[in-house]
């Protein structure tokens, strides 16, 4: 199954990751944010329906000088008292908080809808592609409606949350590791359950894999490279 997750990425195709049933129980469409359409973007929000988050690889990040959201919050909580109150250390499944800052591509208006928030996706994408990373601020605008997130160094070996599943699936794809992801959310309100989204997946022809196997795989990966 891999291989085809592997594949069905560097065609621009979404995939389906479901982490574990240790970990936050929940299935996420994936895909390579280089590839991001209008499209794309629309199935995301209306049969993920969760938060469209974009995972970038640590390597990215610091080219990129983006920090973890919980860092920020430390170092204002001197003059806003209630960050430090806010603090993050009972995440029941987690350490600590994949989550950094959010952004908008500037040639958008609200950066919203699903053309804007693509359009940021592909191009910050694209950004990293080519080497640019030390121009962010020249084409980005902080806050906005993508929500970043900081991958940890060597993706699934140190974190095996979806922000590293992510990651670890663009890298052994050979593609640019900056992705998408996007929680499944049932009609009933909570996660959908993974005999729901694997019966989506088989139902819309998305790759189904899970993160054991992912995880497993880029072990392999990391020794061979």
């Amino acid at each position: 199954m891999i291989d085809k997750a592997i594949e069905a990425l560097k065609n621009g195709e979404i995939i389906l990751i479901y982490d574990s049933d240790d970990r936050e129980s929940e299935t996420d469409m994936i895909t390579a944010a280089e590839f991001m359409t209008t499209e794309k973007m629309t199935t995301i929000r209306k049969y993920a329906g969760g938060l469209v988050c974009m995972p970038i690889s640590n390597e990215n990040c610091d080219k990129l000088g983006i920090p973890f959201m919980v860092d920020i919050l430390k170092e204002a909580n001197e003059k806003y008292p209630v960050l430090k109150d806010l603090y993050p250390n009972d995440i029941p499944y987690d350490a600590k908080s994949a989550f950094s800052i959010t952004v908008n591509y500037r040639d958008t208006y609200t950066g919203i809808p699903d053309t804007d928030r693509s359009k940021t996706e592909r191009e910050l994408a694209l950004l990293c592609k080519e080497g640019k990373q030390a121009e962010f601020g020249k084409y980005f605008r902080s806050p906005g409606h993508v929500t970043l997130l900081r991958a940890e160094k060597d993706a699934v070996l140190t974190r095996e949350g979806h922000t590293e599943l992510t990651i670890a699936l663009l890298e052994m794809a050979g593609l640019e590791p900056v992705g998408i992801c996007c929680e499944m959310i049932g009609d009933n309100g909570e996660a959908m359950s993974v005999d729901k989204t694997r019966e989506y997946a088989q139902k819309n022809n998305h790759v189904f894999i899970s993160g054991d196997e992912i995880i497993e795989a880029y072990k392999e990966f990391k020794n061979n490279n």
